[in-house]
C-alpha cells in the first residue's frame, strides 16, 4: 500500500513451471524435514527478529517458515501492549498493506479458473459504470490491473486509513474518484506501482462472484486454507487480538489501524497464516487455485520495452501479476525461483517470500519498521533454512559491480547534467568535464551531494563500487536516469535493485499572470479539510506547504505549472519512482483559496485565523463538513484547554514544529496546554459542536 519508496535522489544505505510432485522426491523431503528440527534457524531467526527491534525502528515482529506443508519455525519478538498484558503470540495479528493485493490477485485468477474472468477482456465489460475523462480507460483489462501497467495515476486514499473505523468511504468512492481522472500514460505501456488497480480489482471480484470481498477470500481462500487468524476490517476482529501500534513521535500505544481499501492493503493476518497462504504458490493447495494459474502469476509481466534491460546481472524488482518480483535477489543467484510480495502502512509492515520449486516460504510481519526490513528476514530465514537441510552448501558473499576504473569522459555525457524529477521530488545533476557527477535534492538542501566517478564502462560509479548510474533515452523520448545498485544492510544482507530512478524535466516559460499567481503562494501552507475525524493523517500536521522550484523555471516538486491555477505531474517512470501521481487545482470560494490535491482539500494559510481562548468558546463543523483550523499565537501558548465534544468528532493539538502532541481519538489526557507557534485541529461530522474551557 504505502509500499516502501525508493525517494528520488537518495540510495539506500536506502514462464514459472511449478515442480512436478513426485511421491518418492516428496516422501524422503517429508522425512527429511521429520528428522531436521531446523535448531539453527530457529535461533537465526530469534536473532535476526531481535535485531529488528532492538535497531531498525521495528516495535514487535512475529515470522515464520513452511516447508513442505508443515511450518517448521515460527515465532514473535519485542512489545506488545504497553502494560505488558498481552505477551506476543503466533495469533497476534497484524496488518499486512499492501501483501493483501495477492488475496486480490488470488481471488481474480480463481474466477479466471471457473471460466468468468477473461484476464484480457476491458474491465468496463465487468464494470459498465466504471468510466473515465480519458478514452483509453477503456483498453483497461483485469491483466492490466494486476500487473500495475493500467495507466491508472496511482492512489486515491482520502479516509482510508483510520483509526478503528470500518468506514468503507474509499472503496465506495472510487469509481466516482476515476471518472474524474484522466490516464498518465496508455494501458500496458509499462508497470508502475498501482494501488487503485487493486481497488479496481476488488470491485471486480465482488461484482462478477455476487459477493463482498471480505465474505469472498473468507469462503475461498482463508476457510479452505485453515486460516483462522485472517480477518479485514468488515470482520470487526478483535482488538485485543491485534499487534500494539506506537508511533515514533507520539507517547503512548495507539488504536487499531483500519486500511478500509481491503483488496489494496486492508487484511489482517499472522506469520503462520500467511505461511499457509503460501501453499496456493508450492503446489500444495491446488483445490484453492490451479497450478496453471499460479504459474501465471509468476510470469515476467514487467518487461516491456520500457523496463531497464538487465541481461548481465540479477536484480530482484520484477513484476509479475500481484507480485512485487518473480525473480528475487539473492535467490536468483542460487539457481532458484523466488517470489515477493510486501506492504506497507503507516503503522503495520509484512513480507511474504515464497520459494515454489523448493516449496518453501516466509513471512515477516511488524508493527513499526518496514516491508522491505521484513522481506530481508525472511530471505535470511530461508537461506538459513537451506544450508541447514544441506540445499546449499555455502552462503554467497556479498556482490558489488566493483569501484570505478578511471577513463576519458566524452564530452556528449555534459549533456545530462540537469533536474531530475520522481513523485514530489526532483534533483539536480552536476556532471563535470572531469567525469565527476554529483546529485542534490532541493527538498533537503541540508543533505551532502551524492557522488558519483565516470567509469570506463560508461557508467558512473559510488566510491564503494555498490552503485552504478548511467542515463537512457526511450523511444518515448524521455531521457531516465537509471541506478543499479546492491545494498547491504547490517546483519540482514543485501538487496538488489536496478530502477529507473527519476526522469529528465525541462525549465517552462510561464505568462506574467500565471507567475504572479504562483509567487503569491510560494512558500504558503495549505492545511487539510476533509478527512475523517478517525482518520491517521492527523497524527501527522496535515499541513503541505508549497514551494515554487528556485532551480526548474515552471515547476513546483515534480509538477509542471500549466495556469495560474493548475500544475501536473506528467511522469512515465516505470517501478516506484513515477507512482501516485496527483496535480494541483486551486479553487476559490467566499474569497479562500483552496487546494484540490489528489481528492484531498487544503486551505490556504491566508484562511487559518488564531484561536481566541475566553472562558468558554465554541467550534461548530460547516455544513461542508470539512475541519477547523487554528493557529495558537505567542498570548495564548501555554493555557490549558478542555474540549467537550460528540462521539463524531476529534481534534488535535500540533507544536510549532508542526508534530501532533495531542490527539483526542487516542486520548490519555483530560486537558491539554496549547503551545506557542503550534496549531489546532476540530474535525467532525457536519455540525459537530466543540465547547472549548479554559483552566
Amino acid at each position: 500500500m504505502m509500499k516502501s519508496r525508493w525517494i528520488m535522489g537518495v540510495l539506500l544505505a536506502s514462464c514459472l513451471l511449478l515442480t512436478p510432485w513426485n511421491d518418492n522426491i516428496g516422501l524422503a523431503e517429508m522425512q527429511n524435514i521429520a528428522v531436521n528440527t531446523y535448531e539453527v534457524t530457529q535461533k537465526a531467526a530469534k536473532e535476526k527478529a531481535d535485531l529488528l527491534t532492538n535497531t531498525y525502528g521495528t516495535t514487535s515482529v512475529q515470522y515464520a517458515l513452511i516447508d513442505h506443508g508443515k511450518i517448521v519455525v515460527s515465532g514473535q519478538s519485542g512489545k506488545n501492549d504497553e502494560k505488558g498484558q498481552k505477551p506476543l503470540t503466533k495469533d497476534t495479528m497484524y496488518g499486512i498493506g499492501s501483501t493483501s493485493k495477492m488475496f486480490t490477485t488470488v481471488a481474480a485468477m480463481q474466477l479466471v479458473d471457473h471460466g468468468k474472468i477473461d484476464l484480457d477482456t476491458p474491465v468496463i465489460q465487468y464494470i459498465p459504470e466504471f468510466t473515465m475523462k480519458d478514452e483509453r480507460y477503456k483498453q483497461i483489462t483485469p491483466r492490466m490491473l494486476l500487473n500495475h501497467s493500467s495507466g491508472l495515476n496511482g492512489s486515491s486514499l482520502t479516509n482510508a486509513f483510520l483509526f478503528e473505523d470500518n468506514d468503507t468511504y474509499a472503496h465506495d468512492t472510487l469509481l466516482k474518484q476515476l471518472a474524474g481522472q484522466t490516464l498518465k500514460a496508455d494501458p500496458g505501456a509499462y508497470s508502475v506501482y498501482c494501488n487503485d488497480g487493486f481497488t479496481l480489482a476488488e470491485i471486480l471480484i465482488e461484482r462478477v462472484s455476487g459477493m463482498d470481498f471480505t465474505s469472498y477470500i473468507h469462503k475461498n481462500i482463508t476457510e479452505p486454507l485453515g486460516m483462522v487468524n485472517t480477518k479485514t476490517p468488515l470482520d470487526s476482529p478483535n482488538i485485543a487480538k491485534m499487534a500494539g501500534l506506537y508511533y515514533p513521535t507520539y507517547s503512548g500505544q495507539l488504536p487499531n489501524e483500519t486500511a478500509n481499501v481491503i483488496g489494496a492493503g486492508g487484511v489482517y493476518s499472522t506469520a503462520e497464516d500467511l505461511a499457509r497462504f503460501s501453499q496456493i504458490f508450492t503446489g500444495e493447495a491446488k483445490e484453492v487455485l490451479s497450478g496453471k494459474s499460479a504459474a501465471a502469476m509468476a510470469q515476467d509481466e514487467y518487461k516491456t520495452p520500457m523496463w531497464p534491460d538487465d541481461k548481465a546481472y540479477s536484480f530482484d524488482y520484477a513484476y509479475g501479476l500481484g507480485w512485487d518480483s518473480v525473480n528475487l535477489y539473492p535467490f536468483n543467484e542460487y539457481g532458484m525461483k523466488g517470489l515477493t510480495k510486501g506492504g506497507d502502512t503507516p503503522l503495520y509492515h509484512s513480507s511474504l517470500v515464497v520459494l515454489p520449486e523448493q516449496n518453501m516460504a516466509a513471512a515477516v510481519v511488524t508493527s513499526g519498521g518496514s516491508a522491505t526490513i521484513d522481506r530481508l528476514m525472511a530471505n535470511e530465514i530461508l537461506l538459513q533454512a537451506l544450508k541447514e537441510k544441506g540445499t546449499i552448501a555455502e552462503f554467497k558473499p556479498e556482490k558489488s559491480f566493483g569501484a570505478p576504473v578511471k577513463a576519458n569522459m566524452p564530452e556528449s555525457v555534459l549533456q545530462y547534467s540537469e533536474i531530475y524529477g520522481a513523485t514530489n521530488a526532483t534533483v539536480k545533476i552536476d556532471i563535470t568535464k572531469g567525469g565527476v557527477m554529483s546529485i542534490t535534492s532541493e527538498q533537503s538542501p541540508g543533505n551532502p551531494a551524492q557522488i558519483f566517478e565516470y567509469s570506463a564502462d560508461g557508467t558512473f560509479r559510488s566510491a564503494d563500487g555498490n552503485a552504478k548510474l548511467s542515463f537512457v533515452t526511450q523511444e518515448n523520448g524521455r531521457t531516465y536516469l537509471w541506478i543499479r545498485q546492491y545494498a547491504s544492510i547490517p546483519g540482514l544482507g543485501q538487496m538488489a535493485m536496478s530502477v529507473y530512478n527519476a526522469e529528465k524535466l525541462q525549465p517552462q516559460d510561464l505568462s506574467i499572470a500565471t507567475k504572479e499567481a504562483w509567487k503569491q503562494r510560494d512558500g504558503k501552507k495549505y492545511y487539510l479539510l476533509n478527512e475523517k475525524y478517525t482518520s491517521i493523517g492527523y497524527l501527522g500536521a496535515g499541513i503541505i506547504q508549497l514551494n515554487v522550484s528556485q532551480q526548474l523555471p515552471g515547476y513546483v516538486l515534480d509538477k509542471r505549472i500549466t495556469g495560474p491555477n493548475t500544475a501536473i505531474s506528467e511522469l512515465q517512470i516505470p517501478g516506484m519512482s513515477g507512482r501516485d501521481l496527483a496535480g494541483y487545482t486551486f479553487f476559490k470560494q467566499d474569497g479562500v483559496e483552496y487546494l484540490n490535491f489528489g481528492g484531498s482539500i487544503l486551505v490556504n494559510e491566508d484562511a487559518v485565523k488564531p484561536i481566541y481562548i475566553s472562558k468558554q468558546s465554541i467550534v461548530t463543523i460547516p455544513p461542508s463538513g470539512y475541519a477547523r483550523w487554528y493557529t495558537v499565537s505567542d498570548t495564548d501558548g501555554g493555557k490549558t484547554i478542555k474540549v467537550n465534544m460528540p462521539s463524531n468528532a476529534s481534534f488535535s493539538v500540533y507544536n510549532a514544529k508542526g508534530t501532533c502532541i495531542y490527539f483526542s481519538v487516542i486520548g490519555g489526557k483530560d486537558k491539554v496546554e496549547l503551545p506557542a507557534g503550534g496549531s489546532i485541529v476540530f474535525a467532525g461530522d457536519a455540525g459537530a459542536k466543540f465547547e472549548i474551557l479554559a483552566q
